[in-house]
């Protein structure tokens, strides 16, 4: 059982143990990897993952799946792409993530590289909150039976395959029609993916602490068209009618491919039972970001 490090009236605490994730892409040579796990160094046991064993760093090596089942968090690397990829494994054990922005926006990395070390200090000393996303799950159905499933933090896109025509994709919520659309696809976005892809496609920005989904659709072939708002109680149903358009698509995952679907194959769409835990150091506002990084 993962132990409550958050401060508490006259109480101590401490972080025991953190997996450290590096983008080797980003973060060339692990420069700054080395350099957080030296700040780390006899302050927290340090787990990463055996792949990275030939750099010698002073940390404890082992397999992928244990750099998790080990940690009380989890401290990545690299920019929101990173943390998506990391997002269900972390969320299935609970663990918080803390982000060190290697990348370009980083909405969900909110630390620069600069303020590692300080960043790193008040997570130690349990001086931050814990920020609770919620993620969906995906199931891909062909009549009753279910293909695959998959957990998504950002976004489930269902999009026409290359070189295709326009998909007519009909979606619906608790058996209800919400809409038809001739499109090039539909973005099914989270609050926190409201910031990625679907914006982009003309979504509205959705506090990222909120509980629905955002429905838009890609560059749709319609004279009217516009996002729907939708709750995360219900159940959402896309399905691919081939009928008034192309017959295959593709299904995605936080942008990648999980697999995909012909003619009235159905993607149904719930609330996972899993919430992402973001570390969040400091008082900066989910709009204070917005505006410094889209402006």
């Amino acid at each position: 059982m993962k132990k409550d490090i958050q401060n508490q009236a006259g109480g101590e605490s401490r972080v025991e143990k953190i997996a450290v994730i590096p983008n080797s892409s980003k973060d060339l040579g692990l420069v700054n990897t080395k350099r957080l796990v030296e700040f780390l160094h006899d302050k927290s046991e340090v787990y990463m993952d055996e792949a990275y064993s030939m750099l010698g760093m002073n940390v404890k090596y082992v397999s992928s799946a244990d750099v998790y089942n080990n940690a009380d968090y989890a401290v990545v690397l690299g920019g929101d792409g990173t943390i998506l990829q990391r997002a269900a494994q972390c969320a299935k054990r609970k663990i918080p993530v803390l982000g060190i922005n290697l990348g370009k926006i980083g909405f969900m990395t909110e630390i620069e590289i600069e303020d590692m070390e300080c960043a790193l200090a008040k997570l130690l000393n349990g001086d931050f909150n814990i920020e609770k996303r919620m993620m969906m799950k995906a199931e891909v159905r062909k009549g009753n039976e279910v293909q695959f499933s998959f957990h998504a933090l950002n976004d489930v896109v269902v999009s026409k395959s290359i070189g295709e025509k326009l998909i007519c994709i009909e979606l619906s919520t608790d058996g209800e029609a919400v809409n038809r659309y001739r499109a090039d696809g539909l973005i099914i976005a989270t609050p926190t993916g409201s910031t990625g892809y679907s914006i982009s496609a003309g979504g509205p920005v959705v506090d990222p602490c909120m509980r629905l989904y955002v429905a838009t659709p890609i560059c749709a072939h319609m004279l009217s068209v516009r996002s729907a708002v939708l709750s995360s109680n219900k159940v959402m149903k896309i399905k691919l009618n081939g009928e008034y358009g192309g017959s295959d698509a593709v299904v995605t995952g936080d942008g990648d491919i999980q697999g995909y679907i012909k003619d009235c194959d159905e993607v149904v769409i719930t609330e996972s039972e899993y919430d992402f835990e973001l570390v969040k150091i400091g008082n900066q506002s989910f709009y204070d970001t917005l505006i410094k990084k889209l402006s």
